[in-house]
């Protein structure tokens, strides 16, 4: 029996050495970047500054605007989406933390109690048993399917925290974007009431000549007309300032409210020329780039797990503690004990597991092809925004020559009219010119500044907090 036993004990522990010996071996491929054509410089904007670091770049530093830095820092806190986020980080985190420990021996306890006359054999009498005590399972991980599943869920894990990343950096661009269409919508707002205020110091005078005989009726009609049109837009305006503070109170967290401001669009300063950076660096500074990029990470780990399910597995077991056959007798309780393996693996499964490897495969390709659309979209991104800064200041210059010459045009038109050396049509046209001009250089103000918004929300952003950048900073001061 001794023999037995010795004999037991040495095959058990060849198990455990030959584990060892080929404990490294992991199924399927280690992970390799995709190699991704990127374009060696930007089409447009090629009068910005390069750098290769954008990190730096925070919203505070670009964002001259008290009350929407204060918006901004909010919505960082309070915006719904965010706290979900943070959420989905705590539990991918704690689900790599249960795989990780996965290929750990596991330890139990364990009780039972049987009655009854059979225990091996067939016996006369019935009898009773009592066992319990500490238990171990060890699945021994011999072709790296647990370590594969592990770094899918740290993969798991870290694609969250980009995730969260470029959730916060989204949520920065749509503050900012909808605070900009506010001040677009007063500034529009202020205009008409300008213009409608101007309509009817006029109206006052025509009615009173067409009273006196002095114009035709249809001068008076026109003028009506043209105060008709101004008085329309306000409205329309005053309705862009209620959605617009409704669709911040939103991104705030917050139920809808005004959002008070004395900041207008032309007292915005616009942002220092922004560092576009190589292209090339795009891929490591942009969370959702980062995120897509770990998605292949955790499904070329499943694809290894999978090759691994088509091997057998190994298991260790034992346990340890109390034998009786009376519960209460300590005379006949003895200590008890085991110690086996066991294997179990796939015989004929009419290529199930076999199927379930190239779905992981077929997965993986996807993951592949989704990142590579998903860079090719971030160049063009950041291409738009760049073409946009450029051409909207363009337009900028000439829609300022426009505003200046259809205002001065209109004060002349109304002097010729009043003189009589023109036509009351000449001067509704350039009534309607100035307004239309006014209105549009408001329009291409808020649109350079939604470029600017855009630009850096497609080069990825930068630090997302003072705090962190600060704590950064000072990690990189100790490791100096």
């Amino acid at each position: 029996m001794e023999k037995k036993l010795n004999l037991n004990y040495k095959n058990i522990l060849l198990v455990f050495f030959a584990s060892q010996l080929i404990w490294g071996c992991k199924m399927g491929k280690n992970y390799e970047a995709p190699e991704i054509d990127t374009p060696l410089e930007y089409r447009f904007g090629s009068d910005t500054t390069i750098s290769t670091n954008n990190d730096t770049i925070g919203w505070w530093t670009l964002i001259k605007d008290p009350v929407l830095d204060s918006l901004i820092s909010t919505a960082l806190v309070n915006n719904q989406d965010v706290k979900v986020a943070m959420q989905r980080i705590t539990e991918a985190e704690k689900l790599a933390r249960i795989q990780k420990v996965s290929a750990r021996p596991m330890l139990g306890y364990q009780g039972n109690f049987t009655y009854g006359n059979y225990n091996g054999f067939v016996g006369p009498d019935a009898n009773s048993s009592y066992f319990g005590g500490a238990t171990l399972n060890w699945e021994i991980d011999l072709w790296g399917k647990n370590r594969r599943l592990t770094e899918a869920a740290q993969a798991n894990y870290f694609g969250s925290v980009y995730g969260m990343r470029a959730l916060q950096i989204t949520l920065i661009s749509q503050v900012t974007k909808a605070y900009v269409q506010l001040l677009e919508n007063k500034a529009s707002l202020e205009v008409s009431i300008e213009t409608l205020a101007s309509r009817d110091s006029s109206m006052i005078i025509m009615d009173a000549r067409y009273k006196q005989g002095i114009i035709p009726e249809i001068d008076l009609n026109q003028a009506q007309i043209q105060q008709a049109i101004a008085e329309s837009t306000i409205p329309v305006y005053k309705r862009g300032v209620a959605l617009s503070e409704n669709s911040l109170s939103i991104l705030l967290g917050e139920n809808p409210r005004a959002i008070i401001t004395d900041e207008t669009l032309d007292t915005q300063v616009l942002p220092d020329a922004i560092p576009a950076g190589i292209p090339s660096d795009l891929l490591k500074r942009r969370p959702d780039l980062l995120k897509a990029e770990q998605e292949i990470v955790a499904q070329n780990a499943q694809v290894g797990a999978a090759i691994a399910n088509r091997f057998p597995t190994i298991s260790l077991t034992g346990a340890a503690g109390i034998a009786s056959d009376a519960l209460f007798s300590a005379n006949a309780a003895t200590g008890a004990w085991n110690i086996g393996a066991g294997i179990v693996g796939p015989l004929f499964q009419w290529g199930k597991n076999k199927r379930r490897v190239e779905a992981e495969k077929a997965k993986l390709e996807a993951s592949i092809l989704q990142y590579e659309k998903s860079t090719i979209v971030a160049f063009k991104e950041v291409e738009d925004a760049l073409a946009s800064i450029q051409f909207y200041n363009e337009e900028l210059i000439a829609r300022q020559k426009h505003t200046v010459a259809a205002l001065n045009a209109e004060r002349l038109s109304k002097q010729r009219y009043d003189k009589g050396v023109t036509s009351y049509l000449e001067y509704l046209e350039q009534q309607r010119q100035a307004f239309e001009a006014e209105l549009n250089l408001v329009s291409v103000r808020s649109k350079i500044l939604s470029s600017y918004i855009l630009l850096y929300k497609s080069l990825g952003g930068g630090w997302v907090s003072r705090e962190e950048q600060q704590e950064a900073e000072g990690n990189e001061t100790e490791n100096q």
